[in-house]
């Protein structure tokens, strides 16, 4: 039965996706507040299909508050890369530049915001990251970041990239860290499986730490979901 719910989410959410891409890019010249309504119509759609296909429900303990604020968020799962728009208010996110390069997507998510890295350009990459991420304060949006830079298995806690200290310190802005085990339930495959996924948001860590004092904060309040 999960491969079967696995096969019809599949086929349901990736041609929806072209739609909300289309209409994304047709109300592109209207401003913003058309493109967000959509992108985040798209993010509703996807957790439809996620909580009555899949039957996967959330549990959240905590709220990730409005503003700008740097949100470090474990990352095991594409699904809480989609999941992600809905418990933070309008952000920015930092992800591979391959995804920002693809055809229909990336014009799509350029216009929502994101900040593309790509790990080949080195201290490059590092600037256009920390200006895409003042211009997010600036406007007052948080800017989310998976700061382990891939998807890693349940129980896995690998350190985090050096890029994480680096726009922490640029932004000087306060981290609210994300735990959540979505791994169990969505791991690499095809084949989803039902059940909950637990999600925590932990104590708000201050801006101005050292770097090593800020990494170790954060590596373990998104290793920690005591849920």
């Amino acid at each position: 039965m999960s491969a079967l719910r696995s096969l019809l989410y599949f086929l349901i959410f990736y041609p929806g996706t072209v739609v909300y891409c289309l209409a994304t890019l047709a109300v592109a010249p209207f401003g913003s507040g058309p493109i967000r309504r959509v992108i985040h119509g798209w993010a509703d759609f996807h957790h439809f299909l996620v909580t009555r296909l899949l039957r996967i429900r959330f549990n959240f303990e905590g709220e990730v508050p409005p503003g700008p604020y740097l949100v470090a968020v474990k990352h095991q799962a594409m699904v809480e890369t989609i999941e992600v728009l809905r418990f933070v208010d309008t952000p920015v996110v930092v992800m591979k530049q391959q995804y920002v390069s693809t055809p229909l997507l990336g014009p799509v998510m350029r216009h929502y915001g994101v900040i593309g890295v790509d790990r080949e350009a080195g201290a490059s990459a590092l600037r256009e990251m920390m200006a895409r991420g003042k211009q997010a304060k600036a406007d007052g949006r948080p800017v989310v970041i998976f700061p382990e830079g891939t998807r890693v298995p349940t129980g896995e806690t690998p350190p985090l990239r050096p890029g994480f200290a680096g726009l922490y310190r640029a932004l000087g802005l306060p981290v609210v860290p994300v735990a959540h085990d979505s791994g169990r339930l969505w791991p690499k495959g095809f084949v989803k499986r039902p059940g909950v996924i637990n999600l925590r948001v932990g104590e708000i860590i201050p801006a101005g730490l050292k770097r090593d004092e800020i990494e170790a904060r954060v590596h373990a309040a998104i290793n920690d979901l005591r849920i």
